[in-house]
């Protein structure tokens, strides 16, 4: 009955990481790009009384033992890179990654972050930023005097000026892809950093090598769906309930087993 409790308890602890991962991905149902996350459980170790084909006589065996598990802990938290649905803005700036691939962006400390929000800005000097106003990476500036902006889906970036009649191209937006996404550590502010586990990034044009396209006048919306992520709050709220109802069973076993010498 002691066991019980401390298993029980290890299944709260499991469901109100999930609830955590939940309320964190509906929270950010709005957020462009964002990619949910997704915990993962698995049971702990197995206290075994008897070993599952241990000698029960001289000519058989036992065909399943006993073990009792000792409850669940969670294996990983990760970010599930399914697309996201398009939403047309009709900004010019505004690009949506189709496929594989992360934007590259230079962080104030110079490191290069990876983000699939392609909600683009023009800064003081025309550069080409992000909301937060981190440059992209290779950096590409938009002239004073253009008139339109058109962003191919290869991430060719040409604009028209005043007074011509031709475009001109003043720059490329490359994508970048990992071995493995889900091995990208998310700091926030929709961005993403390199480990060990993603892989060696590779850079290039879009469209090519695998990597994704990009459209211009969309926004790729956050992967969230509402209805499911719901429906995983009740299942977790009802299996937060069913463990708390263990320790109170387990709470009021050990009550009678005490009351026995009264």
């Amino acid at each position: 009955m002691i066991r019980a409790l401390f298993t029980a308890a290890t299944g709260m602890e499991a469901q109100q990481l999930n609830i955590d991962t939940i309320a964190h991905n509906l929270a950010n149902a709005n957020t462009t790009g964002f990619k949910r996350a997704r915990a993962d459980f698995q049971d702990l170790l197995y206290q075994s009384t008897t070993a599952p084909g241990t000698a029960s006589s001289a000519s058989t065996q036992t065909p399943t033992g006993i073990q009792v598990g000792l409850g669940v802990k969670t294996a990983a938290v990760g970010k599930v890179f399914t697309q996201g649905d398009l939403r047309q803005t009709g900004g010019e700036l505004d690009v949506a990654i189709e496929g594989a691939g992360f934007l590259q962006v230079v962080q104030p400390n110079g490191e290069i972050g990876y983000s699939r929000a392609g909600a683009l800005k023009r800064d003081s000097s025309g550069q080409l930023v992000t909301s937060n106003g981190d440059p992209l990476e290779p950096s590409i500036t938009i002239p004073t005097d253009a008139t339109s902006i058109t962003i191919g889906s290869d991430g060719t970036v040409s604009v028209l000026q005043a007074g011509s009649s031709t475009t001109s191209v003043v720059g490329t937006i490359e994508l970048a892809t990992f071995p493995n996404p889900q091995g990208l550590r998310p700091i926030g502010r929709n961005l993403y950093q390199p480990s060990d586990s993603s892989g060696a990034v590779t850079t290039g044009v879009p469209g090519e090598s695998g990597i994704g396209t990009l459209s211009q006048g969309f926004l790729e919306i956050s992967n969230v769906s509402i209805a499911e992520e719901l429906v995983n709050m009740i299942m977790s709220q009802r299996a937060f309930e069913v463990n708390s109802k263990s320790i109170q069973t387990a709470n009021e076993m050990l009550q009678t087993a005490n009351n026995l010498i009264r």
